[in-house]
């Protein structure tokens, strides 16, 4: 998909079709990060701390419990 910028008043606005909203689960209320690494611009919508917090400790739980299996298989 190929987008052009917007003006909307001194700034320029990207749109974002709605189509690719519903499949990110974002809306007009969803607070967005945005950072660069130089050559891209990368948006991410900022998830609840709940939601964070429960990701981080299935991590934990799968490194403590198939950690050492998955260095020998990348090894």
């Amino acid at each position: 998909m190929i987008k052009k910028l917007t003006r909307h008043g001194n700034s320029l606005a990207l749109v974002i079709d709605k189509g690719v909203l519903e499949l990110l689960k974002i809306d007009s209320e969803t607070p967005l990060e945005i950072s660069t690494d130089g050559n891209l611009i990368i948006i991410n919508p900022l998830r609840s701390q709940k939601r964070r917090k429960r990701f981080q400790a299935g991590l934990t739980k799968a490194n403590a419990r198939y950690g050492k299996m998955l260095k020998r298989l990348a090894g």
